[in-house]
């Protein structure tokens, strides 16, 4: 399977010709979702779910389709009808020869004045993880972790903990438009010296195997 970085949250894969893109948001680029097969949305956030990234998608590929949660779902099913799906925790489905498990229900508190919108990772071929906005643990053996490393709502110590708790074999680097060039390095030596597993980044557009 080969990974690519995009701008942000957004990442896609590729296996046997068929593509899947996670979280196209107002963030990334503006086709990143163009010739998708399969697209997933964590949440309904606009560094994760930009509309006009998805209807892109969807109308570059007339056979492609989207997995979200409801509150994603609801503002795409009508202009796309039988191609938008709604899924929570628990579910399993495979898409374009992709095995895809849902995991996680709700966002990280950003603070506990504000509500907490409904956020679901996704675990596809039992190996990769994109956990969204929240510290998801799935329960099951993670080979890639995709790490969001710095947000709002999060401190680099609980990233730290993030990733020794999942346990995965690597870790790469999501969320992370707002961390500027200087704090990279910092970021880079704490978790790779302290999260227990190798840990690496792509700038975007870059590619690596799996």
């Amino acid at each position: 399977m080969k990974l690519t970085k995009r701008t942000h949250a957004c990442i896609s894969l590729e296996k046997d010709g068929r593509r899947l893109v996670i979280d196209p948001g107002a963030f990334s680029e503006q086709d990143a979702a163009v010739g998708a097969d399969v697209i997933l949305v964590t949440h309904e956030h606009l560094d994760h779910f930009h509309e006009d990234r998805l209807r892109a998608g969807l109308e570059s590929n007339q056979a492609a389709e989207i997995w979200t949660l409801r509150s994603v779902a609801d503002q795409l099913s009508a202009a796309f009808p039988g191609r938008v799906h709604t899924v929570g925790h628990g579910d399993t489905f495979t898409a374009a020869g992709f095995d895809v498990q849902v995991h996680g229900e709700l966002h990280a508190v950003i603070h506990p004045d504000l509500p907490r919108v409904t956020n679901v990772g996704f675990l596809v071929d039992g190996s990769l993880f994109h956990p969204g906005d929240a510290l998801t643990v799935p329960g099951h053996p993670v080979e890639t972790l995709m790490l969001p490393v710095m947000a709002p709502w999060s401190k680099l110590s609980e990233v730290i903990d993030y990733v020794r708790e999942v346990k995965p074999q690597r870790a790469i680097d999501i969320h992370d438009a707002l961390l500027t060039d200087l704090a990279r390095p910092i970021y880079d030596s704490q978790i790779g010296s302290l999260g227990g597993t190798d840990h690496s980044r792509l700038t975007p557009g870059d590619s690596t195997d799996l």
